[in-house]
């Protein structure tokens, strides 16, 4: 009798845990969950792609202004090869340099700044290329 007993604790134990621990979500194997979702990762890299190239379009189409040549004349630097090593910069350089010489070009069609300063700032930014493709 005794035996029985024992026997039906046994059984009846295991039928409590198996139901505590199919009921118990943190026990239930779970499918990992990632911070960041695959989706998200591609919509940022295209993000910054998108960002990248629009910088440098910026640099090149200022690059191609007529106070530009003026400033590859004074540094004499070649324009395509100034124009080519755009593309090797780092997005960080890009950026900035970007930045940069939007804000001197719509400075300079406020009238803020001078043509020849115009020439100064884009002669910078064409050394500042060239120096950090070389880089």
């Amino acid at each position: 009798m005794r035996f029985q007993q024992s026997r039906f604790v046994c059984s009846l134990m295991a039928a409590v845990f198996a139901a505590a621990f199919t009921a118990s979500p943190g026990f239930a194997q779970q499918e990992p969950q990632h911070l960041v979702t695959p989706g998200q990762l591609q919509q940022s890299a295209v993000n910054a792609s998108r960002t990248r190239q629009q910088n440098i379009d910026t640099l090149r189409q200022i690059l191609s202004t007529p106070e530009a040549q003026k400033a590859f004349e004074r540094a004499h630097a070649d324009p395509t090869e100034v124009k080519k090593a755009v593309a090797s910069l780092s997005d960080q350089d890009l950026a900035r340099l970007a930045s940069r010489a939007s804000k001197a070009q719509r400075e300079f069609a406020a009238g803020g700044i001078s043509d020849m300063q115009l020439v100064l700032i884009l002669l910078a930014i064409i050394l500042l290329i060239l120096l950090l493709a070389l880089v």
